[in-house]
């Protein structure tokens, strides 16, 4: 739980962005209550029929999100779930019961190793194994080779905590492929996956279809409230949903948030590609700007970004970073970076540097 100092720090860093004149990015969940039941009250009938009844565990404007979300990731079903947490652990749970191998071969910075807790393995009975430790997705042959069998492989595109990086197209369906010879199924952690399209060159349903299963977020590029999408085979999906009800998340209302989803897939997944292009320019301006300004050390990673997602590092300590970034907001009107982060040496930053997200 966040302190009064927290919050004070927090209510800080909102008021500089939202009084900045030019920023690298607006995000919603920066509005206030009013803004954000405002803006939904009013772009809500561009994408369902406001006369419809609400959603009463599932059905109405939760099942259009879910055969439209369907269609996208070209996949035979879809369900709804609170969280992306709830959505993948369901999946892997699923798999795992499928393929009599409760071993879920995946990345050390992966979310479920990095963001959850454990909870795979305290809540779901299930056991990760780790074929690479570099900050990159696992290749064909680290798989081929791996010693251990494993039921389900995942892979996060892209993964975020080593910089939001992706795997050629090539490497990607070798290491599919690689898997399949072991008879492992493959699972997408798809909650970027949305921006993914421009790197691979290749449609949204093109690159899910490399999957048995994937999951999808509406929060972390479409803009939306919460939220998330487990789609795949119609008989998964059946399955997940019963698990959803024992995880706690058969909810008995969702229609604000399965709205922001149909917005955001309306509004903001045909500009992605244009964001990508936009976030390679704005990463060689920093480092064009960092090396005129004589900066000792400093990297953009990656330094051709592969989404419309990048780091910064710079060797300096959090608290300095955050409190210079906040100060150029309130006194030049220029909002750049947001929060900065430690660096844990997993991701292949040295000791004693910071990152920040872009």
């Amino acid at each position: 739980m966040a302190t009064m100092d927290e919050q004070e720090q927090r209510r800080r860093r909102l008021t500089a962005w939202r009084g900045a004149r030019r920023v690298l990015a607006r995000v919603g969940a920066d509005g206030t209550l009013g803004e954000r039941l405002a803006a939904l009250a009013a772009d809500a009938p561009s994408v369902h029929d406001p006369g419809d009844w609400t959603d009463v565990y599932g059905g109405g404007v939760v099942a259009d999100l879910e055969r439209r979300t369907a269609r996208l990731l070209g996949m035979e079903a879809a369900a709804f779930f609170p969280t992306g947490t709830m959505a993948q652990q369901v999946a892997l749970r699923c798999w795992a019961g499928r393929t009599g191998n409760a071993t879920v071969a995946l990345h050390p910075l992966s979310h479920p190793e990095v963001h959850e807790g454990g909870a795979l393995g305290v809540v779901s009975g299930l056991r990760t194994v780790h074929p690479t430790s570099e900050p990159r997705l696992p290749d064909a042959e680290e798989i081929r080779e791996f010693p251990e069998p494993f039921g389900t492989l995942m892979l996060e595109l892209p993964l975020r905590d080593a910089g939001f990086v992706l795997p050629s197209w090539e490497e990607l369906t070798a290491v599919v492929d690689a898997s399949r010879e072991r008879d492992a199924v493959v699972h997408f952690d798809g909650a970027r996956l949305w921006e993914c399209g421009p790197h691979f060159g290749r449609e949204l349903s093109e690159i899910a279809g490399l999957a048995d299963s994937v999951y999808v977020s509406f929060y972390k590029s479409l803009d939306g409230l919460s939220g998330a999408v487990l789609a795949g085979p119609s008989t998964l999906v059946e399955e997940a949903r019963v698990w959803r009800h024992r995880y706690g998340g058969q909810l008995f209302q969702q229609f604000p948030a399965a709205l922001s989803a149909l917005i955001g897939l309306e509004r903001e997944l045909p500009r992605l590609p244009s964001y990508v292009a936009h976030a390679k320019v704005v990463a060689r301006a920093l480092a064009e700007g960092f090396a005129a300004a004589g900066v000792p050390w400093f990297r953009v990673h990656p330094e051709l970004p592969h989404t419309h997602q990048f780091q910064v590092w710079l060797p300096y300590g959090t608290e300095a970073l955050d409190e210079a970034s906040v100060r150029q907001a309130e006194e030049t009107g220029v909002a750049l970076f947001r929060r900065w982060f430690a660096g844990t040496g997993g991701a292949g930053l040295p000791p004693g540097v910071s990152f920040t997200e872009v």
